[in-house]
């Protein structure tokens, strides 16, 4: 199938991918899924996993408040550190937190919310997270995510692949961004499967290989997209999300994660 001729993509991939050995992918048509695969690693990439009323939809239950701010027109900005106390968000309980950075407490670059089954605690950075309990719309988007790996890896166990945790990310302009890391922390486990489904404005998902930093990958990430990372891929790569000077809107991305007890 030559997938540079498909009208929905508008003759172009969402991703890029180097042009070399090791790197494939081909076009699911049933699941509207890229599979792709990489060395040391696998993705999984649905760009309209969501429509466009549901995300919308969705993007507004994320950040409905009860103080009657209009989330779409207030500078989020005048609410960093511990401002964003303030305000009492109606189904999530967003915070900005600290993290240490060589030595150094600094307030993350995005505003953060930690969700999932009781005993999921998680930690990174010099941060200890509880998790809030699930709630309805949560719920709804991992079980959703959960039978599209099933249906794709053909698993016959479901409970082997169950994610007991989130983690939130609002990224209130370009100027907010997430720097170079994996997500190895050794409460993940060995290999362990992350899916990121996003929600607002387009944002660039880089990858980068840990001992090859000239082999990336990009991805653009629209309202409603799920990029699912698989494999050794947390051991191998690293990824950002870059900052982007020119951008003015929201973006939320939600990572869920299966947190090992």
């Amino acid at each position: 199938m030559d997938l540079f001729n498909q009208s929905s993509f508008q003759n172009k991939l969402p991703f890029i991918l180097p042009q070399k050995e090791g790197y494939s992918y081909f076009f699911d048509e049933d699941k509207k899924a890229f599979i792709i695969s990489i060395p040391n690693g696998k993705l999984i990439f649905v760009p309209n996993f969501f429509d466009e009323n549901l995300s919308s939809e969705l993007m507004n239950y994320f950040l409905e408040n009860d103080n009657n701010l209009n989330w779409n027109k207030i500078d989020w900005r005048e609410f960093e550190k511990e401002k964003l106390s303030e305000i009492n968000f109606a189904t999530i309980n967003w915070t900005h937190n600290q993290i240490k950075i060589f030595g150094k407490l600094l307030f993350e670059p995005r505003f953060s919310a930690w969700y999932g089954d009781e005993e999921a605690a998680y930690s990174y950075s010099g941060l200890k997270l509880k998790p809030n309990p699930w709630n309805e719309k949560l719920l709804f988007i991992k079980e959703k995510i959960e039978k599209l790996i099933e249906e794709v890896e053909k698993i016959q166990n479901k409970e082997s692949l169950k994610f007991n945790s989130v983690l939130l990310n609002w990224y209130r302009d370009g100027q907010d961004s997430m720097g170079w890391h994996s997500d190895n922390e050794k409460e993940l486990g060995q290999n362990p499967v992350i899916a990121s489904v996003n929600f607002g404005v387009p944002r660039r998902f880089l990858l980068r290989q840990i001992n090859n930093k000239s082999h990336k990958l990009e991805f653009y990430l629209t309202n409603g997209s799920l990029l699912i990372m698989a494999g050794q891929i947390q051991h191998f790569w690293q990824h950002a999300v870059p900052k982007e000077s020119k951008i003015n809107e929201h973006r939320i991305n939600l990572t869920f994660r299966k947190i090992k007890m």
